[in-house]
């Protein structure tokens, strides 16, 4: 069986020298061994202890609380929990990352659309960033409602055209056309635009929004604060911001 000197346990671990000692003041790491000269010696399961000891301690549990760790009956289990709360934090960790990593290539590619790129552009980007989560979730309900109206339109069309039954789809019909106002009044309700001329997030009437010219992400629209009248960028109406 293997056996380390101080120097060596503590080069194995990755520690110093002196906390190796230290530990073994405290009386969480004792020597399980002496040489002839009385030279402290430790073995293979002295060193797994030892690097239990260095996990815990990057965890931030104090050395007294340690010794009780490792001097429990369930020490595997205690030490099993705290690993996997490790895990959940790194986790955590990478995913706070990635959404970091994932803005930061968003503004990239958001700056690319702009001629003169400027700080209000910039204010304007972080604004959607900040909402477009609850945006995509409004796009989503909204198509469902579409969903539903597709589905009940060919279900009662079919039913017509193969039964000759044609007093569902007259009442589908409008079903549809009720469920239609109401996800374009739901929609209307939750989203607003920025103007990028004057920067400003506003709201235009349920007439402008409905008439207008739009792409998926832009409406033609004009800004009641500068007078712009042209494409407005989309972005989710924080009605929480007004208060």
């Amino acid at each position: 069986m293997s056996q380390y000197t101080t120097g060596e346990i503590a080069r194995l671990a990755g520690v110093t020298v002196r906390t190796v000692q230290y530990y073994d003041s405290r009386g969480i790491l004792i020597p399980s061994d002496f040489s002839e000269g009385g030279r402290r010696l430790y073995s293979e399961d002295d060193l797994k202890k030892l690097r239990v000891i260095c996990f815990l301690r990057d965890l931030g549990i104090q050395i007294n609380d340690i010794a009780e760790i490792l001097a429990a009956e369930n020490a595997e289990k205690v030490i099993s929990l705290l690993l996997e709360q490790q895990l959940l934090l790194v986790e955590n960790e990478i995913a706070e990352r990635e959404q970091k990593r994932d803005a930061i290539r968003t503004i990239q590619k958001e700056m690319k659309f702009y001629s003169n790129f400027s700080i209000e552009n910039l204010n304007d980007i972080a604004y959607q960033m900040k909402n477009r989560k609850k945006l995509n979730q409004t796009r989503a309900i909204v198509f469902g409602f579409g969903i539903i109206a597709e589905l009940i339109e060919a279900g009662t069309l079919c039913l017509g055209i193969i039964k000759g039954i044609w007093w569902p789809f007259t009442i589908g019909f409008i079903f549809i056309m009720l469920l239609t106002a109401v996800s374009v009044r739901y929609y209307y309700q939750k989203i607003a635009y920025i103007c990028p001329e004057c920067h400003e997030v506003f709201r235009p009437t349920m007439k402008q929004f409905f008439f207008a010219n739009h792409t998926p992400t832009t409406r033609r629209l004009t800004c009641g604060a500068c007078g712009y009248h042209g494409f407005c960028v989309e972005t989710y109406h924080d009605m929480r911001g007004e208060e």
